[in-house]
């Protein structure tokens, strides 16, 4: 199968702008994202997709793969897909997986990447897939820039929140505290026809593209990752990523 990995990344976050490029032990967000990407076996290339020159200027000089496009994207999942053509349309061969990668993900490993896929490869079924991690703290619970997941009992989403869910009102302090990661692999045909769906009203309250999905009907196979990661959202997660990847075993292999 013909499995690619697209990172869409601008400057222009509205929570952090410039944030792709800041950088973590000398090398800006973005290539930690990439490079760590193309390490999984699963996938044929790793791509990063922006409208920004200064992106693409750092990924010709550091030999990573970058597709311009175009500046209107509101959602990452519109910017992949325009990449995602384009490189079809380049390389002269289709797609059957995207997996788009969060550029805000620093910590993400191959592992988790192989993860993500691996549902796919085994049930033809499954459109989309998205990790999640258990979250160690309250505080993180309480993080409105992390998305909270609840599952069936087969791992399907049954609805994303960056509110804490579900409820501790009554007093359990036990309740599962899972947050999504941003890995999301996508059937190529699926994600054109997410793509095509109309916003949903859960997916604008909440802020979560995902709950479109879950408002069509459709179903998000949550996968669950033991990987250590925190997204970047601010300068104190900026902060706090780089003391958590000292001394990052696969950063070595790069970050020279």
């Amino acid at each position: 199968m013909n499995i690619i990995a697209i990172i869409p990344a601008r400057m222009g976050s509205s929570r952090y702008p410039g944030k792709p490029l800041a950088l973590i032990h000398n090398v800006p967000m973005v290539g930690h994202v990439a490079f760590r990407t193309a390490m999984s076996k699963t996938l044929s290339a790793t791509y990063v997709a922006t409208c920004d020159a200064i992106i693409e200027n750092y990924c010709r000089d550091a030999g990573l793969k970058c597709v311009m496009t175009g500046d209107h994207h509101v959602r990452c999942s519109t910017r992949t897909a325009e990449a995602l053509l384009k490189i079809e349309a380049e390389t002269g061969r289709k797609a059957d997986i995207v997996v788009m990668v969060q550029g805000d993900e620093p910590m993400v490993t191959p592992d988790m990447i192989d993860a993500a896929v691996a549902p796919m490869l085994k049930e033809p079924a499954i459109n989309v897939v998205n990790l999640m991690a258990e979250m160690d703290t309250l505080e993180e619970f309480e993080d409105p820039n992390e998305v909270k997941v609840v599952v069936d009992r087969h791992n399907n989403a049954l609805y994303f929140s960056r509110e804490p869910i579900p409820s501790r009102k009554k007093g359990s302090d036990k309740v599962p505290m899972r947050k999504q990661v941003c890995v999301i692999p996508f059937r190529r045909d699926y994600l054109l026809r997410f793509n095509e769906m109309e916003e949903s009203p859960l997916e604008i309250y909440e802020s979560v593209d995902m709950m479109r999905i879950l408002e069509y009907g459709d179903k998000v196979r949550m996968v669950p990752t033991d990987g250590r990661t925190w997204s970047v959202d601010t300068p104190e997660d900026l902060a706090r990523v780089t003391r958590l990847m000292e001394g990052d075993a696969l950063m070595r292999e790069y970050g020279k």
